[in-house]
């Protein structure tokens, strides 16, 4: 179980990722010397994994995908990474949202795009643009 940063409630982690083996993080930190790059480039790494596995129909929060990809605090490098990968690794961008449910892009910045995305998979929103967590969280 990981506690996501910033919750109060314990997430379970989803099955599909405890199957994974976790030879990659070692292979990684072997290829290069440094030990704090080879720490970012798995996160990376992870962080993107993590992000593909979020089926069609669910959303997950950025803190929930950092908790899964192994390092609960680092909420502000998932968002930069889906700023700057999810575009040329196809990334499905559009399922991450924030903890209080919402879609963190700005109106005219994605916001429009990122909901009308989400609707099309099934989401609903509430008429507060709020994404019910007991609905649609990936878990």
């Amino acid at each position: 179980m990981i506690r996501e940063y910033g919750s109060t409630g314990i997430l379970p982690v989803p099955k599909d990722l405890l199957k994974e083996d976790d030879n990659i993080l070692q292979e990684q930190q072997m290829k290069i010397s440094s030990p704090r790059m080879s720490q970012t480039v798995s996160f990376t790494q992870r962080v993107k994994e993590v992000i593909r596995k979020i089926p069609r129909g669910k959303v997950a929060t950025y803190g929930q995908i950092a908790a899964y990809a192994g390092s609960p605090r680092a909420v502000r490098q998932v968002v930069w990474i889906l700023n700057s990968s999810s575009r040329k690794d196809k990334l499905p961008w559009h399922r991450v949202i924030n903890r209080s449910g919402k879609i963190s892009l700005k109106p005219n910045q994605g916001y429009e795009i990122q909901k009308g995305l989400l609707r099309k998979e099934g989401i609903k929103f509430d008429k507060n643009d709020v994404i019910d967590f007991e609905r649609y969280l990936w878990t």
